[in-house]
């Protein structure tokens, strides 16, 4: 299975980048930091400086602690949160389980989820498409529940339903096709058009 790892070289890298955008609107100061990646301070401070010269990080004073949170201007963040929301959570959970599912044509989490802002109203967080076997996925989204302390909100329908509802125009779908999304398993282009 692909992994962040693939794409950086640096461990102490990867796990910053996991942990800004798995919280993304947490301010971290440099020993916090150090002890939620487990990495050694000179490490964590010599890849803070490269990801802020990266454009990566913003960084602000607060009485003598600096604080860093991750640059949403910042030219690869949708890329990053994408890989992060693939390689965590949710999106690794789906991926490996995937097997056990059933035979998943399409599978995207809300950028709204994956970014953990609020959800809309009737929108979902999790999209499945294809022959999902239901126990199996109801398990799954019942673990992930516990984890993240959140409830997710999921949709599951078959190829032909949603081609169904897309040449309909339902409403319901036209929402979730019209919203930001991070596609798990399947290609964006096909599930749209």
């Amino acid at each position: 299975m692909a992994k962040l790892q693939d794409f950086m070289i640096s461990k102490v890298r990867v796990k910053l980048v996991k942990t800004f955008l798995a919280s993304p609107e947490e301010m971290y100061y440099i020993r916090q930091l150090t002890r939620q990646v487990d990495e050694e301070i000179n490490a964590v401070r010599r890849e803070l400086i490269n990801m802020k010269e990266a454009g990566m990080l913003r960084e602000e004073k607060r009485g003598n602690r600096l604080y860093y949170t991750f640059n949403r201007a910042y030219l690869f963040h949708k890329e990053l949160l994408g890989m992060v929301a693939k390689t965590t959570g949710l999106g690794q959970a789906i991926l490996k389980s995937s097997p056990k599912l059933g035979k998943i044509k399409f599978a995207c989490v809300s950028g709204r989820f994956a970014r953990h802002m609020p959800r809309l109203k009737d929108m979902v967080d999790l999209l499945l498409v294809g022959d999902i076997i239901m126990p199996q996925l109801t398990e799954l989204v019942r673990e992930q529940e516990a984890k993240l302390s959140r409830e997710i909100n999921y949709t599951v329908m078959t190829t032909d339903e949603l081609e169904y509802r897309k040449t309909h125009g339902d409403p319901f779908i036209d929402r979730i096709l019209k919203g930001s999304r991070i596609m798990v398993i399947g290609d964006e282009e096909e599930l749209v058009n």
